[in-house]
């Protein structure tokens, strides 16, 4: 008579084993993608003092015509469209990640700004924002008296 190794524990094909771990694999993979040119553009950098903030934006292969600046109350906007890259008749792309087409990008702010004062530069793709708040919306030091 035969008898099966002991110590030898065999299992049974469970399908649903199977697609649970397929299921974790196929969650695993993809948890490393990320999506190109996501919601967030352009990258926001945000600087707050009592008097001021400071922007700084990422934009690059964008003309300065070709961004606008909004401010409205504590609502600052930045949009624009990035054109697509000239190929010529015998080039093709090889691998394209930098997207090309219109973007928005809104962002609430800590305060009002006082948007006749605002200052923009841009220089080799960052545009620089000064926000001025308005001086009735500045802190005020109130002094107490003692009695």
């Amino acid at each position: 008579m035969w008898w099966p190794e002991i110590g030898r524990i065999t299992r049974a094909w469970d399908p649903m084993r199977d697609m649970h771990r397929l299921h974790e694999e196929m969650n695993r993979l993809f948890s490393r993608v990320s999506v190109p040119y996501a919601q967030n553009f352009p990258a926001i950098n945000i600087w707050a003092g009592d008097d001021k903030l400071v922007v700084t934006s990422e934009i690059p292969g964008v003309d300065a015509k070709d961004i606008d600046v909004t401010v409205v109350g504590d609502v600052l906007t930045l949009s624009g469209s990035r054109n697509p890259e000239e190929l010529g008749n015998d080039e093709g792309y090889h691998r394209q990640e930098r997207a090309h087409g219109s973007f928005s990008r809104t962002v609430k702010l800590p305060f009002r700004v006082d948007s006749t004062a605002v200052e923009a530069a841009y220089d080799k793709g960052i545009l620089i924002l000064t926000l001025p708040r308005p001086e009735e919306d500045k802190p005020k030091k109130i002094e107490i008296k003692s009695q």
